[in-house]
């Protein structure tokens, strides 16, 4: 009988409870005026998501988005999720200098990046956030040009094997150059990735990332316990394997060699290149810097900031850098227009990119903008408030987790009009002022904004520019299947038809345009041209 009857009562205690905190709770209460979809006992609104794949989950955001408007509540499980999309809210919880901390979601990630900037909170965040804020001064980012303009070019070189071919995924390829410029950057070595597309480092990054989003959204895997024995817990302690002995063994290597050639010395910058100037440093060497410096920092919280820098700084760029690609490939007309501001700034010449050319991109940098409007890189952000939040009809308790999402939000036609339409001029600096600052905020905002968002932008703006100069990119036949990982991705790739277009764009420029005019005007011979 007893046998019967512990099953029955840990299966009533499953359901009662979880029920009880939706309907009774005070966080419940405060919420109960605000839309959203009927949860139900131990799965909460799981079911909105179907399986928990990633492109279910973004459709079901979407979808309840389209039932509830741009702030509503969700449960997943017995957690209480207020989905904010509107700016008005969006400012309050992004400028508040109290409620920073990151909700159960970023959990996940400790178990590969500890307790590093992205996942820390209180005391911890600040002190780590003042540590690593100098590393990402501008003048410190104007030496890693040099990387960023090398690697691109080993990029244009990959791709001249698809010019003039048939339709090939980009993505792979522009990740694998992200991640060589990372490691360069971050760790201060030259993998040469690009000449290893089989990178285990790369299929560990995408495996755990894929994981950890399925984990978010499935209630039942929530617990470590539960989640370790099944397939994906196994999965995931491999992947976790690659990624830190990586970061392990070269911190270790790197840390050696540092100490070795400082001598003695209280600095490590002494390193030199042929022409006896002082190399830069990377992320890694200016950790251990401080750390000698007396910020204390182990070998394991250095982990932990590498780490965070690898992922923030590779998988978000690249995916960046493919849908800005693909808004040019299905939009020609503003493909012209930034090969003909790219002209201006370069003319005929093949150099390499400067600082100053980078910030001549006006045209690309609205372009940029606008792709990422479209095509946000990280489609939510989750916080967990440390205190209660009353902000005109919205009240919430403290504990309760807000998921601000910029996918959602950029989407509002009260901000953005027309805004399944790709319009780069939304980023003028007329139309930029009139519009609410925290309605588009592609690297965050506030106290916890993106660190690296400089050093982004100049990654990005520098890889495009480079492809855009030497490739005519058209659409391939395959659509793109957004999904949400960790970044907003595509299911299908992101396929383009690529062309070397030096005659092609120097027909497009007016320029040249004018010759040709004056030879076909004064030639008795009849041919036909395809401009761009």
């Amino acid at each position: 009988m007893l046998v019967l009857v512990l099953p029955a009562l840990l299966l009533f205690v499953l359901l009662a409870v979880p029920y009880y905190w939706i309907n009774h709770s005070r966080a419940a209460r405060l919420v109960a005026n605000l839309p959203g979809p009927k949860p139900y006992p131990v799965i909460g609104n799981s079911l909105e998501f179907g399986s928990g794949s990633t492109v279910e989950i973004l459709e079901g955001l979407k979808k309840l988005q389209k039932q509830h408007g741009y702030l509503y509540r969700m449960w997943l499980g017995s957690n209480l999720f207020a989905v904010v999309a509107d700016a008005k809210y969006v400012e309050h919880f992004l400028s508040s200098n109290t409620n920073i901390s990151k909700n159960m979601a970023y959990k996940f990630l400790e178990h590969w990046l500890g307790t590093g900037l992205l996942t820390s909170t209180g005391s911890k965040w600040k002190h780590r956030r003042r540590i690593i804020t100098p590393t990402f001064h501008f003048k410190i980012l104007e030496d890693f040009m040099d990387v960023f303009n090398s690697r691109s070019n080993i990029l244009v070189q990959k791709l001249k094997k698809e010019a003039d071919g048939r339709e090939f995924d980009i993505y792979n390829y522009i990740t694998l150059c992200a991640l060589d410029i990372i490691y360069e950057t971050a760790m201060g070595v030259q993998m040469n990735v690009q000449d290893n597309s089989n990178c285990e480092y790369i299929s560990a990054l995408q495996g755990l990332a894929d994981i950890m989003v399925k984990r978010m959204f499935t209630p039942w895997l929530f617990s470590d316990f539960i989640f370790n024995m099944t397939k994906y817990g196994k999965e995931q302690r491999k992947y976790l394997k690659v990624l830190h002995d990586t970061t392990d063994e070269v911190i270790a290597k790197r840390k050696k060699e540092l100490l070795e050639k400082a001598n003695g010395s209280t600095s490590i910058n002494t390193e030199e290149n042929d022409f006896g100037q002082k190399k830069r440093l990377a992320f890694l060497d200016l950790l251990l810097q401080y750390t000698r410096d007396g910020a204390n920092l182990t070998d394991k919280e250095i982990r932990e900031e590498v780490d965070t820098f690898m992922f923030e700084g590779h998988d978000t760029t690249a995916t960046a850098i493919s849908f800005c690609l693909w808004s040019l490939a299905t939009h020609p007309d503003c493909q012209e227009k930034v090969y003909q501001e790219l002209y201006e700034i370069f003319g005929d010449s093949n150099r390499d990119t400067t600082v100053k050319d980078l910030q001549d991109m006006k045209y690309l940098d609205a372009v940029i903008k606008e792709s990422q409007r479209i095509y946000p890189t990280v489609p939510f952000v989750f916080r967990e408030l440390d205190e209660e939040v009353n902000i005109d009809d919205l009240h919430l308790a403290k504990g309760t987790n807000v998921m601000i999402s910029p996918f959602l939000m950029n989407y509002n036609a009260e901000y953005f009009p027309e805004p399944e339409k790709f319009d780069p001029d939304r980023f003028s600096s007329e139309n930029s002022q009139r519009r609410n600052p925290y309605a588009y905020v592609p690297f965050s905002a506030g106290p916890r904004n993106c660190i690296g968002q400089r050093f982004a932008l100049m990654e990005m703006k520098s890889t495009i520019s480079k492809i855009v100069r030497n490739y005519k990119i058209t659409p391939g036949s395959k659509k793109i299947v957004l999904c949400a990982e960790l970044v907003l991705r595509s299911v299908n790739g992101i396929h383009f038809l690529i062309n070397e277009n030096i005659f092609l764009w120097l027909l497009s420029h007016l320029y040249f345009k004018c010759i040709l005019y004056n030879i076909l005007r004064n030639s008795s011979c009849v041919f036909s041209v395809h401009v761009f």
